[in-house]
């Protein structure tokens, strides 16, 4: 579904970020971002937090860096930093009259974030290697568009919906025969190759093809931004429970601080990262 000619209403957005290294894990190379962002400026959000769509867009992603010693690390976090310099650019753009569709800008956002990864790893020795994954979402009036390449995902629950969806399809083999129905989602899961990327940004991929869409979203939806290390425990019913779980806007313990820490009862050898979007009527 493509965006209507008409602006939706603004609405506001409540968010909780939070990410942890796991049981096993030495670092963490997840890296995840909020920032709300106009024509003149950007700004960086904090884990916990509400801003309006009114006269910001909000963009919110998770990346699951990996490479050899930190180069994973130094990879998802380069990926975040260059996000808050070249999606603004499209805002700018569209405010001088040049209305670039939202697949062309976050096609194009993939594109140069993945040819400054693949630069990197090539001048530099430590950066060898280094790539990552990307869950990106980005909120305009009444519409959230989406890019995403890897096997981190993003997942929406609609207001009244029976269940969870998860919007993006994880760029493994494994995830492509379990989605043919070829193997159960208890094979795809236990499977020893299941982790093993088709698609990321940086290392030595030749080319992005990103996944990208847009969702029409209303008050009561809500939106999950999560690693894999968040699911690897967790089927998706559990995801849903959770989601659910009634708590007070802005305090603790919040929606991304519970998921954590059940995955991290169940399961823990991977770092962790769960980004929750819920979307709100604004005030009058």
């Amino acid at each position: 579904m493509k965006p209507a000619s008409v602006t939706p209403p603004s609405a506001c957005l409540h968010w909780s970020g939070r990410t942890d290294k796991g049981k096993v894990r030495s670092n963490n190379e997840d890296a995840f971002l909020g920032m709300t962002f106009d024509a003149r400026e950007i700004h960086r959000l904090g884990k916990i937090g509400e801003a309006s769509t009114r006269n910001s867009d909000l963009a919110f992603a998770v990346c699951d860096g990996m490479g050899g010693a930190k180069a994973g690390e130094h990879a998802s976090r380069i990926a975040v930093e260059k996000i808050t310099t070249l999606l603004p650019r499209s805002f700018r753009q569209k405010a001088a009259g040049f209305d670039a569709g939202f697949e062309d800008v976050l096609t194009e956002l993939f594109l140069q974030i993945h040819q400054s990864l693949a630069h990197l790893g090539e001048s530099y020795e430590e950066c060898h290697g280094m790539e990552t994954t990307l869950s990106l979402c980005w909120f305009t009036p009444g519409w959230m568009y989406f890019g995403h390449i890897g096997d981190s995902r993003i997942y929406y629950l609609p207001k009244g919906a029976e269940n969870v969806k998860q919007l993006t399809e994880d760029d493994t083999h494994i995830a492509w025969l379990q989605r043919q129905g070829k193997i159960s989602e208890w094979e795809a899961r236990t499977h020893p190759r299941r982790n093993v990327l088709q698609k990321s940004l940086g290392g030595g991929n030749q080319f992005v093809d990103p996944q990208v869409g847009a969702v029409a979203y209303a008050p009561g939806d809500t939106f999950l931004i999560c690693s894999d290390g968040l699911v690897e425990g967790m089927y998706d019913h559990h995801l849903d429970e959770l989601l659910r779980t009634p708590v007070t806007a802005g305090k603790e313990p919040t929606l991304a601080h519970l998921l954590v820490e059940e995955a991290l009862e169940k399961d823990g050898r991977d770092n962790i990262t769960a980004l929750v979007i819920q979307v709100a009527a604004e005030a009058e």
